[in-house]
């Protein structure tokens, strides 16, 4: 009875009248026989048949069938929705991540990139109707996914994502945009959007940052950069333990926001500051509403009606209690 729903609930009302009937029976229930006036009643067999005990509740039927017509009326049925979803406007998004070992200081918890990592797989699970690829980038970058509308290959990207020495070591921002920009260039998405994050100060890579933002804005690809670390002093790591374990000490945390603003505004895109989890959390959430896709949706809608039984018992109820009356009942006095 969950998924039932009724046209016209309003003819519930009509329940209201049942008690009334039941007032009304009752009221005129002698008057509802023949009558027979005798003198004296001796000698005649005064108990009383079951059948004549059972007479009574031939109104019950009619009441039952009263209810059932009163259900019918407000036509219950069921109905299973369809839904059609077309998107109309796509976006291609690419991560440009920043992989060098400062991602491994511990001002954001367990360190920045874990925290980075559990955010950027929240958002890719909010754009099922968008290609996303993925970027990693340190002195050097590569792509480590291509746009993809295979949500499964871009998370399992994510969460692969790790220091190692597959890059040496550094803060090549030019190079992570410029590798970013590529993999969006040739796109015949409606819109293009990188989202750049790093940690430090531009210091390695043969592109420059501003050269590689032109390039973005060339190829009306928007750029949203991110500056991820708190202010002031964070653990970073300085040397690797013979045990293979990273040795952290305190040091200034250090972002070039001058160039970061300037890449974001010479895109028309935006520049953040994460300073903890919860601050890059909602970093990607602005970022999610800011880069919206326009998404036509068709409901469908298969009614099943349900009052037919309804009438049906009715129906019988009726013709019971009418045949009951003009057999069994008829010589009842």
């Amino acid at each position: 009875m969950a998924k039932i729903t009724f046209l016209n609930p309003e003819f519930f009302w009509l329940f209201l009248l049942i008690p009334l009937a039941i007032i009304w029976l009752v009221l005129k229930r002698n008057q509802q026989s023949a009558t027979l006036k005798v003198s004296s009643i001796k000698g005649f067999k005064t108990k009383q048949s079951t059948l004549a005990k059972l007479k009574p509740y031939l109104n019950v039927l009619r009441l039952l069938a009263l209810s059932s017509l009163i259900v019918a009326l407000a036509r219950p049925r069921t109905v299973d929705i369809s839904n059609r979803t077309k998107t109309t406007k796509g976006i291609d998004i690419v991560m440009a991540v920043d992989v060098s070992g400062s991602m491994l200081a511990k001002d954001l918890k367990p360190n920045r990139m874990e925290a980075l990592k559990r955010v950027a797989t929240d958002f890719v699970e909010q754009r099922p109707n968008d290609r996303i690829g993925l970027v990693v980038y340190a002195s050097e970058a590569y792509t480590k996914t291509p746009v993809t509308s295979d949500k499964a290959i871009v998370e399992q990207a994510i969460e692969s994502i790790k220091y190692d020495n597959v890059l040496q070591d550094g803060t090549g921002i030019g190079m992570g945009l410029a590798t970013a920009v590529n993999r969006l260039k040739d796109s015949q998405a409606k819109s293009k959007v990188i989202i750049l994050l790093t940690d430090g100060v531009n210091n390695a890579g043969f592109i420059e940052p501003e050269t590689a933002a032109d390039i973005a804005k060339q190829y009306g690809i928007k750029v949203y950069t991110i500056g991820i670390g708190t202010n002031g002093m964070a653990e970073f790591p300085y040397a690797v333990a013979p045990n293979g374990q990273f040795l952290f000490q305190m040091m200034k945390v250090e972002i070039d926001e001058r160039l970061m603003k300037s890449i974001a505004a010479k895109t028309d895109g935006t520049y953040f500051r994460a300073t903890s989890n919860s601050k890059l959390a909602e970093i990607y959430n602005e970022i999610n509403k800011l880069e919206t896709t326009e998404i036509q949706e068709l409901k469908f809608y298969d009614y099943d009606e349900k009052y037919r039984p309804f009438v049906w018992l009715a129906g019988i109820l009726v013709l019971i209690e009418i045949g009951l009356r003009n057999t069994v009942y008829r010589s009842f006095i």
